[in-house]
Parts: structure tokens; C-alpha cells; sequence
């Protein structure tokens, strides 16, 4: 009986990738900035901004599974909180929906995160569909420290659109918080080299030292 061999899972190049991301973002800055110049009124421009944004997300995840026949999980469940949150912004005419999305999103992932790691899992290459190869220590690391970051994002979000205006939290959502993660994972390269696992076996750093 023959076997056939599983075909390895496709993966986006980084540019489109990134581009598929960032792209439904950059809508809703520039839907919430301009919507005036189309005769949007000033206390409506974040509800047109909100559906433009629903609008690419759910384009930009077509797109990608079009592409690769699969979606990542976080961009998934960011997309259905867009979708889900940003529809109640319509339907009901409030605007904390919309706004209240980032926390929500990034206290998932930072309670799923550290809530495997309770269970003695570390979630963190399935949620953020990674490639790194990592000791199991590095695992658990990167992870706990992810499970913070996405916790700390979800405060900070809570603070901004509490405290400042709407245009200050769409500039906020859209050019604070991507920043402020490429940083970090930027961060994190040290972690990366010290715990990557080398010829297929998990190695302890102390003994490799």
C-alpha cells in the first residue's frame, strides 16, 4: 500500500504577509482621517472609518487563505473580533465597541498564553503561527514573556481610549501599538539565540556553555 506524503504547509513571503496585516490598519486610519473630505460628519467619521475596516479584514483574510489555503490563528481571532465588535459599533451606534477590540484581543491571547503555560503547555508557536526552533525552556520563556506583553497592551489600550480623544486612539492603535511590538520582539532576539535548539535535540544552554 503506498503512503502518500503530506505537502508541506505554503507560508506567505514576509512583504505580503506583512502587507495583508498592516494593510486593513492603515485603512482605518486613513478611512477615520479623510471621512470628512467625503462628507462624513466629524461624530460619525469613526463609524465609516469602522466599516472600511471591516471591510479589509475580512478582504485581507480571503486573500491570505486564498493564497496559502490556510489562515494563522491570530490574525484569524483578530479578525472575528474585528468583524464581531466592529458590526456592534454599527448596529448600535456606540464606538466602545470598536475601541474596547484591542483589549479584548490582546487579553485572549495573553490569558491563553499564560494559561497554557499553567497547564505545563507553551502556546505561544501555535497563536503566533512562529518558525523559530526553540528549547523547551526557551519555549516556556518566550512565552511567559509574550503572555505579559499581550497583558500590558490590553491595560495601555484601556488607558488611551479612556484619557485621550478618538483621532488620538486611532493614531494610537494604528502607529503605537505595532511599533511597540516589533520592539519587543525585537527585544527578544537574545532569548532567540540562546535557547534555539541545535541538531534537532533540545539543549540545555547551561551545559552548552
Amino acid at each position: 500500500m503506498q503512503i502518500e506524503s503530506v505537502p508541506p504547509q505554503r507560508h506567505l513571503a514576509p512583504l505580503p504577509k506583512l502587507a495583508l496585516e498592516l494593510g486593513p490598519l492603515v485603512l482605518f486610519f486613513l478611512g477615520n482621517a479623510y471621512a470628512e473630505r467625503f462628507g462624513v460628519a466629524a461624530d460619525q467619521k469613526l463609524f465609516a472609518a469602522t466599516g472600511l475596516f471591516i471591510a479589509a479584514t475580512v478582504i485581507a483574510l480571503t486573500i491570505h487563505y486564498a493564497l496559502v489555503r490556510r489562515l494563522p490563528i491570530m490574525p484569524l481571532v483578530s479578525g472575528v473580533v474585528v468583524v464581531v465588535f466592529g458590526g456592534l459599533t454599527l448596529v448600535l451606534q456606540d464606538k466602545t465597541f470598536i475601541m474596547v477590540k484591542p483589549t479584548i484581543v490582546n487579553t485572549l491571547f495573553g490569558l491563553v498564553l499564560l494559561g497554557g503555560l499553567v497547564f505545563g503547555k507553551s502556546l505561544l508557536s501555535v497563536v503566533l503561527d512562529s518558525v523559530f526552533a526553540l528549547t523547551d525552556e526557551g519555549w516556556r520563556k518566550l512565552t511567559f514573556r509574550w503572555g505579559l506583553f499581550f497583558l500590558a497592551l490590553a491595560a495601555l489600550n484601556e488607558v488611551v481610549w479612556r484619557t485621550q480623544t478618538e483621532d488620538f486612539w486611532v493614531s494610537f492603535k494604528v502607529f503605537g501599538i505595532m511599533p511597540l511590538t516589533v520592539l519587543f520582539a525585537l527585544a527578544q532576539t537574545p532569548l532567540l539565540s540562546r535557547y534555539e535548539r541545535k541538531d534537532g535535540r533540545a539543549e540545555d544552554p547551561a551545559e552548552a556553555a
